[in-house]
């Protein structure tokens, strides 16, 4: 029986490009909300014995979690044989630590709320900076798509004089494997956070010498500005407009907008989050996430 894939807030057309690259079909998905705030679900169709995908994108997560969970629990009970997710942006994976007493240690917690539902879940790029991979919080299969293909094409047909540039050291296992594809050099900044709006970047010591075309890479680009203060500290190096590229648009604020301000040839993500800045499809690489689900090749 070929998969059914539920659209749930779909992130740029997810759902199609699931089912066309999976041999599956659309399933119906009829959701609203009551006059007092709270959601009415109904899956329409047959589900019994399907392996049911869910396309769910989970930025601004808090209002998508309930929907979510009803649709994976209804999904259940009309007899699908498996649910899995796929999210292209999975939220709640940066405080992966306690930095402060008392506070919520949000990833693993997340991890086990989403594997108490589904049977499995598939990701592009998650945020793992103190975990090592998806295996070791979520209890059910997790499989984690890598947009470093698609971005390093795009930067090859693009920038083809790119010298990468990662903003901090989280960023470095997202450049290093790009500009490893993308055959070009890079550099990794150092970075000092004094708050949640106040970076500070220092150029490094060493290394390939600065030239072409700035294109700096994060996973994720939020406030912007690590990515603003790390083009102040090397663009003028470069002489050359900068380019942003980053895997997750959730862009808070004026984000978009100051980094237009900050004087960017260009900005890029991909369509993990649905927004105006998105031209690199991960569609394809997470629709072999998911497959691999399917068949079983990833252990929970």
């Amino acid at each position: 029986m070929p998969p059914v894939v539920l659209p749930l807030h779909d992130p740029a057309g997810l759902a199609a490009a699931l089912a066309d690259g999976l041999g599956g079909r659309i399933g119906e998905v009829e959701m609203r909300r009551f006059p007092d705030g709270e959601t009415y679900l109904r899956l329409g169709g047959d589900l019994n014995g399907a392996d049911v995908v869910i396309a769910c994108g989970l930025d601004a997560p808090d209002a998508k979690i309930v929907p979510l969970y009803l649709a994976a629990t209804t999904a259940r009970d009309l007899g699908a044989r498996r649910v899995l997710l796929a999210a292209p942006y999975l939220p709640y994976l940066r405080q992966d630590c306690r930095f402060h007493d008392g506070e919520s240690v949000s990833a693993p917690a997340m991890a086990r709320l989403l594997s108490s539902f589904l049977d499995g879940v598939a990701t592009v790029d998650p945020h793992l900076h103190r975990i090592s991979a998806l295996g070791d919080v979520f209890v059910v299969p997790a499989a984690a798509a890598s947009a470093a293909g698609a971005i390093a094409d795009w930067i090859g047909r693009n920038v083809p004089d790119a010298f990468l540039i990662g903003p901090d050291g989280e960023s470095a296992q997202w450049v290093s494997r790009i500009a490893a594809l993308a055959g070009r050099p890079f550099a990794v900044l150092d970075k000092t956070r004094r708050g949640d709006r106040d970076v500070e970047i220092r150029l490094p010591v060493g290394g390939d010498a600065p030239s072409g075309t700035p294109v700096f890479v994060d996973d994720i680009v939020s406030t912007g500005r690590t990515l603003i203060a790390a083009a102040a500290a090397v663009a003028p190096a470069f002489g050359t407009p900068p380019v942003f590229a980053g895997v997750h648009a959730l862009f808070a604020d004026d984000a978009y907008d100051a980094l237009k301000r900050a004087g960017a040839a260009a900005i890029v993500t991909c369509n993990t989050v649905a927004h105006p800045s998105n031209a690199i499809d991960i569609h394809p690489a997470l629709t072999k996430a998911v497959a691999r689900l399917l068949a079983g090749e990833v252990s929970g």
